[in-house]
């Protein structure tokens, strides 16, 4: 492609970016750890369990029977298997789904699957009929004063968290293959919804629903999408009155400064976390699903737990404002029932450049992406510690400027370069058309230079 080359091996740490999620097979469960399947050896022989509510007890008591029992010693209850849910279906085994939040080590995508497991308990009468008390009709012990809920102090992370949520929306896609679940924000308030490309990829051959924090469920269809920076314009129809998210400048994050994300990891809608800034400018590549078009974001990294479901998502300042789409996260890798969860390494797409993109987006369709008109090496291995330009394009920018095929670039303004995939994130940060200034040695890091380039729109757009 002409312009700068993304291409090349993949920007991968101790693993690799890709999407926490992918497709979950039958009898796992959210979380990716195996679960038991409740309908094999049911008395009945059916897939729906037991015949009768007390032959699936008897069955769990016979269970129960064949674990050792710790009574006697204070504070250790019986051991026995969890229980389903009461009256739960039975898992089935079709229609998979995905999450969508980017995973590295496994470097991912955080899309994921529909269904969260979420462990329930039975609270059974005794026969002799007495009631069942519970903390939810009892009074605590002691006189305590009656009080009223205030509204929290501002800046703290209730005061965050009341007034991000209504701005915050799980997004579902189901396909004939399955589907997916990621997150998203809301930039109007007759539908416009911000989220990532990976989320809504293969809606067009689908059904995508938007559920608001107040539970209303709204049809949508894709505005435009943008791979390359992986950032999606949906529009919800059927709501006039939607609460847009407040947008923020993420230039002026520091590293430090708490951070809360807000979305829907695992299907769990209006989830709140929180964390610190932990890195800013990170290079991330992540892979396309399904094998698609690999994004490029010069990310903020955060502690703030993201997990399968968060893509697409907010996270926001101690102002309520967004500073970045959550996109990819960091795992230890594995398979399915490896750790696959948060590790507190999340990644953003900063709001300053999703803004930008998001309104040519609206506006155009597309998008385009600011190039310096070179092929870069984005393998691991250059002849000095920076970019190597493997072949500049002639009449392009670089050519113009004075860079030379076998250059090494060390610098994007004040900015350290470090790698091939450090290069196009730099100035992925930029727009097109703005004047940057490149520190440029020789291949063998010498003869260093300072160059001014401006930039121009990849012929690719």
């Amino acid at each position: 492609m002409s312009g700068d080359d993304r291409n090349g091996s993949d920007y991968n740490g101790a693993g690799g970016f890709g999407s926490a999620g992918g497709s979950h097979e039958a009898g796992s469960d959210a979380w990716g750890r195996t679960s038991p399947d409740y309908r094999q050896g049911s008395p009945d022989g059916q897939s729906g369990g037991f015949s009768d509510p007390g032959a699936q007890q008897r069955h769990w008591e016979a269970l129960s029977s064949q674990y050792p029992s710790n009574e006697g010693m204070p504070g250790y209850p019986v051991a026995g298997p969890e229980l389903p849910p009461s009256g739960a279906a039975a898992a089935t085994k079709d229609s998979p789904r995905r999450f969508s939040t980017p995973v590295v080590a496994a470097l991912v995508l955080a899309v994921g699957v529909a269904s969260a497991a979420v462990t329930a308990g039975i609270v059974q009468n005794g026969d002799n009929g007495s009631g069942v008390t519970t903390s939810l009709n009892s009074s605590g012990s002691g006189d305590r004063e009656n009080t009223s809920v205030s509204d929290p102090d501002p800046g703290t992370v209730e005061d965050v968290a009341s007034n991000v949520l209504p701005s915050v929306v799980s997004i579902q896609v189901t396909t004939q293959q399955g589907g997916a679940e990621g997150s998203g924000s809301i930039i109007s308030s007759d539908g416009l919804i911000l989220t990532n490309n990976h989320v809504v990829s293969g809606s067009e051959n689908g059904e995508m629903t938007v559920t608001t924090n107040d539970g209303r469920q709204l049809q949508a269809d894709v505005v435009a999408t943008d791979p390359q920076t992986d950032l999606a314009v949906v529009k919800a129809t059927g709501a006039d009155d939607l609460q847009p998210i407040a947008i923020g400048d993420s230039d002026s994050l520091q590293v430090g400064e708490t951070v809360v994300a807000v979305g829907s990891p695992l299907g769990l809608s209006s989830t709140v976390t929180t964390g610190i800034v932990s890195a800013m400018n990170r290079p991330v590549q992540a892979g396309g699903e399904d094998g698609g078009e690999a994004s490029l974001i010069d990310a903020i990294q955060t502690d703030a737990a993201i997990n399968p479901g968060n893509s697409g998502g907010a996270l926001v300042n101690l102002q309520g404002e967004l500073v970045g789409i959550p996109s990819v996260i960091a795992t230890l890798g594995g398979e399915m029932g490896g750790e696959s969860g948060s590790i507190g390494l999340g990644f953003a797409i900063p709001s300053s450049q999703a803004e930008d993109t998001a309104q040519q987006l609206i506006d155009n369709g597309t998008a385009t992406h600011p190039v310096i008109g070179a092929t870069v090496n984005t393998g691991t291995e250059t002849a000095a510690n920076g970019a190597e330009i493997v072949n500049v394009v002639p009449g392009g920018p670089a050519a113009d400027a004075g860079v030379r095929d076998g250059d090494i670039v060390t610098k994007v303004d004040d900015r350290i370069v470090d790698s091939g995939v450090s290069l196009i994130a730099a100035i992925r940060s930029h727009n097109v058309g703005d004047e940057v200034t490149l520190t440029v040695t020789d291949g063998n890091g010498g003869n260093e230079r300072e160059i001014s380039v401006t930039l121009s729109a990849s012929e690719d757009d």
